[in-house]
């Protein structure tokens, strides 16, 4: 009987673990250096001045953070609400021209993010979504809506629509069929597809800057405003912070990401 292979997955996970670590130790070093130069191998004086002018008020690390989480937590809801039906409709059903449709939405992640904002920018200048927050949340759907769709198409795919007509065939209200017996079966994938729109949305530059004009300014702006001026201690400060919510995030949602669901074949099983 062979013996299983545990320390070595725990020895391969932590491998990967320090690997995507390993990039944020100097920024992390950064943060708390007073100059760092070729070829000190670590800064030769410490200080915290980073850290009290980033959390100083007149930095405005503080507002760029909130804007940033309103912006992806707005996305990443308009995401989920689109994204679900669609995404039912890619995963269960067949129909004519759906390897088109399939195309269109895998476009925005095809094409060059410069390319796509200025080619909205005119669009939303026109309509006047320019410079103001609804329009940075609007453009933020074209790059975090195809992951979205594209994770529902694949745990559709998987759904057996039988357990909601049982449902409805005992008397349960559409509400009732889908809050009982859809979105339990699909949560796992709700999670997941959610997590890539919030993550993708947060990490938004290109089109942040393009629609917004430079007044909406996120983190993602703030932080390369600092990295520009040659501030690399500051951006080492704002860096750390940038990352935390998506480590937070990828830590809270593990259980989701490992777990099994109804779609993907679990329904009837502990």
């Amino acid at each position: 009987m062979q013996r299983p292979r545990q320390p070595l997955l725990v020895l391969a996970g932590a491998l990967l673990a320090l690997w995507l670590v390993l990039p944020l130790l100097p920024l992390l070093i950064w943060s708390f250096a007073r100059g760092w130069r070729f070829p000190d191998l670590l800064p030769r004086q410490w200080s915290l001045h980073a850290w009290e002018t980033v959390l100083s008020p007149r930095s405005g690390l503080l507002e760029s953070l909130w804007l940033s989480l309103v912006v992806a937590v707005l996305a990443t809801a308009l995401s989920v609400a689109v994204g679900v039906p669609a995404g039912r409709a890619l995963g269960l059903y067949r129909f004519r021209g759906k390897g088109a449709v399939e195309l269109i939405i895998l476009a925005p992640v095809i094409v060059p993010g410069i390319a796509v904002a200025l080619g909205l920018h005119a669009v939303f200048l026109h309509l006047g979504l320019t410079n103001a927050l609804a329009g940075v949340v609007l453009v933020h759907l074209i790059p975090t809506l195809p992951y979205m769709i594209l994770v529902m198409a694949g745990i559709f795919a998987n759904f057996d629509p039988a357990f909601e007509a049982q449902a409805r065939s005992l008397g349960a209200s559409p509400w009732q069929t889908f809050r009982h017996v859809t979105l339990p079966a699909i949560f796992p994938g709700v999670v997941v597809g959610a997590l890539f729109a919030f993550l993708v949305s947060w990490g938004q530059y290109i089109l942040t800057l393009m629609i917004g004009g430079g007044r909406i300014v996120t983190l993602p702006l703030l932080l390369f405003n600092f990295a520009a001026a040659g501030r690399n201690d500051l951006a080492g400060a704002i860096a750390v912070v940038y990352v935390l919510p998506g480590i937070v995030i990828l830590l809270l949602t593990a259980r989701q990401l490992s777990g099994s669901s109804a779609a993907l074949g679990g329904l009837g099983r502990p």
